[in-house]
């Protein structure tokens, strides 16, 4: 991953914080047959791991997945999604499920689910679990650098504001552009908000990998995920694949930077782990000058 030509100084000071942000990169993976055999086929026990909930799979999937990969060592902060959970009755037995698995972080999120229950966002879920008592020490919520299909920008600052308080980082949506990612962490700070942000990248995932989730997690549901991400089949449609390498060029620069909070990496695997844990391993390869 070449670095722009600012001077060595400043080139050494961004590989180091490229390097440091894969070296401590985060991994979301799908609940699907056969994800727990290839996370541990595949990706270290160092790498967090984020496990996704979708109205087509429910709950149980995220909770038993979660479950799952914390007894084999991992640290695993599954998605809560507000509109799955009926009430505050279910909220108490799922929290009561994550603390008998030793989770200590959990990424709550509003959720596509149509019906909602008690909870209709993520910021009256974030309120729910404090009147619960919840043990995480390590809340997540999501940021939107480019804007969210059915909320307007004045109502996204407003619902980071309120989730804010509440939580300990943030991790964005995909997106592509890098300047597009830092412009919006400075607006963010400037609004007060000065939490963490781990910028969500996509693994190194290939085409037909990703037509093969598009296409198990339901219609519904992919067309709402593809409308979220825009400029999604472009990049990933191409004979080789995606890779995250130019994404992350640009960004080198402004890990750690002043202005913002961008702070580290949040990898969107689509279940390829295989190859994004190869890729993840060729880069630090390349930074290893930059220890």
């Amino acid at each position: 991953m070449a670095q722009q030509d600012t001077g060595p100084g400043t080139r050494r000071s961004a590989g180091a914080a490229l390097r440091a942000a894969l070296e401590g990169a985060g991994y979301e993976v799908l609940p699907f047959t056969g994800t727990a055999e290839a996370v541990l086929a595949h990706v270290p026990r160092s790498v967090p791991l984020t496990v996704t909930a979708s109205p087509s799979r429910g709950t149980e999937a995220t909770l038993r997945l979660t479950e799952r990969l914390s007894a084999e060592g991992y640290r695993v902060a599954p998605h809560l999604s507000a509109r799955m959970l009926r009430d505050a009755a279910e909220l108490r037995e799922v929290v009561q499920r994550l603390r008998a698995a030793g989770t200590t972080s959990v990424f709550v999120v509003g959720g596509d689910a149509k019906e909602a229950g008690e909870f209709p966002d993520a910021s009256a879920l974030l309120r729910a679990l404090q009147e619960v008592g919840h043990p995480f020490t390590d809340v997540g919520v999501a940021g939107y650098p480019e804007g969210h299909a059915s909320l307007s920008a004045a109502a996204l600052e407003r619902s980071l504001a309120e989730k804010a308080p509440m939580a300990h980082h943030v991790v964005t949506q995909v997106c592509f552009d890098a300047a597009a990612i830092a412009a919006w962490a400075r607006e963010v700070a400037a609004l007060g908000v000065h939490l963490p942000v781990r910028v969500g990248v996509p693994g190194a995932v290939g085409r037909e990998k990703l037509l093969r989730i598009s296409a198990g997690i339901g219609v519904g549901e992919s067309a709402r995920f593809l409308r979220k991400q825009p400029g999604l089949l472009r990049r990933f449609f191409t004979p080789r694949g995606y890779d995250p390498g130019p994404v992350l060029d640009g960004l080198a620069g402004e890990l750690g930077a002043s202005g913002h909070h961008l702070a580290g990496l949040h990898v969107f695997t689509f279940n390829d782990l295989e190859r994004t844990e190869a890729w993840r391993q060729r880069a630090l390869r390349r930074l290893e000058r930059y220890r």
